[in-house]
């Protein structure tokens, strides 16, 4: 503690910055030190998440622009995965069973409407079901006439078909905020088990398949009276913000080791001028 001296001759006392004791600079040094250690690591798992991120869409733009391989057959079913089979380009042969399609909500590019789900039996007695694209609410109301069971009538003819396209996940449970509804036959997710079950279907792949636009396919004015999905709206789009979350927890390392550094350099310049 100073005393100074004022212009009118009174004495004043200045009173000197408090110092730490040795136990509250420990305890700052180690909270700085976990903290540092912490963003650090964080910082460094997201690069190692991009670099997954980075391997997942070079793997996955392999897949799609490959050649069409078969679809996994039953045996095969058990090994699929999101991981090594999503977006795999492949075919599936067989006869659309038209009168168990069912419509599931969805909101395209084209604007709001449905996914028509068919399934597909294969030659080896097998179901797989085929997303054939985006249909429109008043197409939607021409299918199901009756709400429940679809007319084969406007969607085709038995005949067996091959369909090429993009092998997809099943998607259990619904959308956001809305579960799939079984007896009300009201679909807000491409849940392939689900829609078996309501249709009481059996050996059905835990998949399905997204329909690619037949180009192939030109309409004859025999029938012109189809109603035709829109095929060919897969998105394919990974989220991808790991440099930003790795950037910011490196920032936040250094602001961490930056105010660090300076309550170590103001404690010892306050050290430094009470020993003067």
């Amino acid at each position: 503690m100073h005393e100074l001296q004022n212009k009118d001759g009174s004495v004043s006392q200045e009173t000197e910055p408090s110092l730490r004791s040795r136990t509250t600079r420990i305890v700052l040094a180690v909270c700085a030190l976990v903290l540092f250690a912490a963003f650090v690591a964080l910082g460094t798992w997201q690069v190692y998440r991009l670099q997954w991120k980075l391997a997942l869409i070079e793997r996955v733009d392999q897949r799609v622009h490959a050649a069409a391989i078969a679809a996994p057959a039953p045996d095969c079913w058990s090994q699929v995965s999101a991981e090594s089979d999503e977006y795999r380009h492949v075919n599936a042969s067989g006869v659309f069973l038209h009168e168990l399609s069912s419509k599931v909500q969805a909101v395209t590019e084209l604007g709001a409407g449905y996914w028509l789900l068919t399934p597909l039996r294969q030659d080896d007695g097998s179901v797989v079901f085929i997303n054939r694209g985006f249909i429109t609410e008043a197409q939607s109301k021409t299918i199901f006439t009756d709400q429940k069971k679809a007319n084969p009538v406007v969607l085709g003819n038995g005949e067996r078909v091959v369909i090429t396209g993009l092998l997809r996940i099943n998607e259990p449970g619904g959308g956001f905020l809305r579960k799939n509804d079984i007896a009300g036959d009201r679909w807000y997710s491409r849940d392939v088990q689900a829609l078996a079950q309501a249709h009481n279907l059996s050996r059905v792949a835990p998949y399905f398949i997204d329909a690619e636009t037949d180009k192939s396919n030109s309409s004859s004015s025999a029938d012109a009276s189809l109603i035709r999905p829109v095929a060919g709206l897969t998105i394919i789009s990974f989220h991808n913000s790991h440099m930003v979350y790795a950037l910011t927890w490196y920032a936040l390392a250094l602001m961490v080791a930056g105010a660090a550094f300076w309550v170590t350099r103001e404690e010892r310049r306050a050290r430094r001028s009470r020993s003067h």
